[in-house]
């Protein structure tokens, strides 16, 4: 089963995914691009859910994650990125984004009432 990555763009129209993804040296955007192809063709067996949120392990360097969520079955939403030693301090940003995305749907809901 295909599965459709998409980055969460916040309101001001900056992706906190693609501004840690940039970041990245080139074997690590290599891994990070890997795992996105993983998980396009539906295999999330590295992701670890908790809160509503989904944290993909790279066993590799410093540890990689990424944070996202799923809406719906054919869709994940990547919120950002970051490594073992920042895990909670990105899982918290994670969480904050999902929120924001969330009530900005619900809005949107709303809007198109």
């Amino acid at each position: 089963m295909r599965i459709e990555l998409q980055e969460y763009i916040r309101e001001d129209g900056i992706s906190p995914y693609r501004e840690w993804f940039d970041e990245l040296d080139a074997q690590a955007a290599a891994k990070v691009a890997t795992a996105e192809y993983r998980m396009s063709m539906g295999n999330t067996s590295n992701i670890k859910w908790f809160d509503g949120i989904g944290e993909f392990r790279i066993d590799w360097g410093p540890g990689y994650r990424i944070y996202l969520a799923r809406d719906g079955d054919a869709l994940i939403v990547l919120f950002g990125g970051g490594t073992k030693k920042r895990q909670q301090t990105d899982i918290r940003q994670a969480k904050t984004l999902r929120d924001e995305y969330k009530r900005r749907k619900q809005e949107a809901k709303k809007g198109e009432k």
